[in-house]
């Protein structure tokens, strides 16, 4: 289960170079950025595939594992954009950035799960970092006429949490199924891109490399490493560990002079890392003498 965990929390790590490649690729429109890095992605599931072994017996996909995947991949990045359209983009950030603390308050719902205090104390700590980060320090304004962008975020938000917990209640699908869920979102991303959008494509080399870089990795790999998480390690630890990304996004930023460190970041990071560690505490630390007891019993 560690070893699960810690490829699953290797997404989070590649999540936080999202911003700095998705700056660092021009002008392109959402939805025509997220068709090509699917493709991409979909490209380094076929390669994976060509040195994987294969299944000693075919494995039967069940049909919601397909409507689980594709709304989840699809579904997360189309309400995403569409409350970044429609609210200012910090609020719709912090609301779509619910996802971990859903997915740690949800996992109680699985079977063979136990959501302790320690998991929610976690999240909680995660979620206020997380705040201070994409807020800068500063407050939220809600207003009443965003709210249709607002509604778009939690929606974004209940999606990704609902296909981390949905993908854990099928263990015996392989990750490789990945490979057709990203080529789904890729498809379907193209419409909406041909649907709502002017085409803009990047216009250097420098550009290019960034979209490669955002494929091959955080809308690329990701998305497998991810699966293996959640399907096989401890998803309480995953959720609260993921309020990372955005602490470990800004600390890229700052290394690469787009931002400045400011003690409101170095609280963020305090109160996120001492979430994770307090989410994973069973798992860091073992389990105590009482836990052992009440499991055996």
């Amino acid at each position: 289960m560690a070893r699960a965990t810690l490829i699953g929390f290797s997404a989070v790590a590649m999540w936080a170079l999202l911003a700095l490649l998705t700056d660092a690729s021009g002008e392109v429109p959402p939805f025509l950025l997220s068709a090509i890095c699917f493709t991409i992605g979909t490209c380094v599931g076929l390669v994976a595939r060509m040195f994987s072994s294969a299944p000693t017996q075919p494995v039967r996909i069940p049909p919601q594992v397909w409507l689980i995947g594709i709304a989840g991949l699809f579904g997360y990045h189309f309400f995403y954009f569409t409350a970044l359209r429609n609210a200012p983009a910090v609020e719709a950030s912090l609301i779509a950035y619910l996802w971990p603390l859903f997915i740690v308050l949800g996992s109680a719902l699985m079977p063979g799960e136990r959501l302790r205090w320690f998991h929610i104390a976690g999240a909680a700590l995660g979620l206020a970092g997380t705040f201070l980060i994409i807020t800068n320090g500063g407050g939220l304004s809600f207003e009443s006429r965003y709210a249709f962008g607002y509604a778009m975020a939690a929606v974004c938000a209940f999606l990704w949490s609902a296909y981390s917990l949905l993908s854990r209640r099928f263990p015996a699908v392989p990750t490789s199924i990945v490979t057709w869920f990203c080529a789904a979102t890729a498809i379907l991303s193209l419409v909406c891109h041909l649907a709502l959008e002017e085409t803009v494509l990047p216009s250097n080399a420098g550009q290019w490399l960034a979209v490669l870089g955002l494929g091959l990795m955080p809308v690329g790999a990701a998305f497998y490493a991810w699966d293996h998480g959640v399907k096989h390690g401890n998803i309480q630890v995953l959720g609260a560990a993921s309020y990372a990304a955005p602490l470990l996004s800004t600390l890229i930023l700052i290394a690469a002079g787009f931002t400045q460190a400011t003690p409101h970041i170095l609280l963020a990071c305090l109160l996120i890392t001492a979430g994770a560690v307090l989410a994973a505490k069973s798992l860091l630390f073992g389990a105590s003498a009482a836990q052992k007891r009440e499991a055996e019993a």
